[in-house]
């Protein structure tokens, strides 16, 4: 479920497709997207052990841990794109936002969180040109707890 009113348009993220773009101001720490209608989450050797699954490997995010979603029927929320300066902070399937976002800002996040520990991204992040590697668990968690942590307390943080 994406909380703030927003729209679906052009990315400005070069090869990225379509993109996520609030339609109002967001104060730092707001919660852009939270999760909602989830029937269930999978290990990742769940995923990949059956054919089925593993062809939706495309459409899957890591919510905790060894667990992850699938989404083949693309929610709005799957046009949030990636960036290492992301507006968003995904820190348990939630995304809070990053910073005061302005009206027509577009929503990233970064992918590292959603992706298996140490698995690669087909692409490479636009900014920078390095590859996108899935964090461990703790990592992730530890960043994203932070970062929010930063947030709550009014500073910003890398995420």
């Amino acid at each position: 479920m994406i909380v703030p009113r927003y729209r679906i348009a052009a990315s400005n993220i070069a090869g990225a497709g379509q993109g996520l773009f609030l339609l109002e101001d967001v104060s730092a720490g707001q919660v852009l997207t939270a999760p909602d209608a989830i029937d269930r989450t999978y290990r990742y050797d769940e995923l990949t052990g059956s054919p089925e699954l593993s062809a939706q490997l495309y459409a899957s995010a890591r919510w905790f841990e060894d667990r992850y979603t699938v989404s083949p029927d693309w929610p709005d929320e799957c046009y949030l794109n990636h960036s290492f300066e992301p507006t968003g902070l995904w820190h348990l399937g939630f995304v809070f936002a990053a910073r005061d976002l302005p009206a027509g800002t577009e929503i990233t996040v970064d992918y590292r969180h959603l992706l298996p520990p140490g698995e690669e991204e087909a692409f490479t992040d636009a900014a920078t040109g390095q590859p996108i590697v899935g964090l461990s668990w703790t990592e992730s968690l530890r960043t994203s707890t932070h970062a929010l942590a930063a947030l709550l307390d009014g500073t910003r943080l890398a995420c």
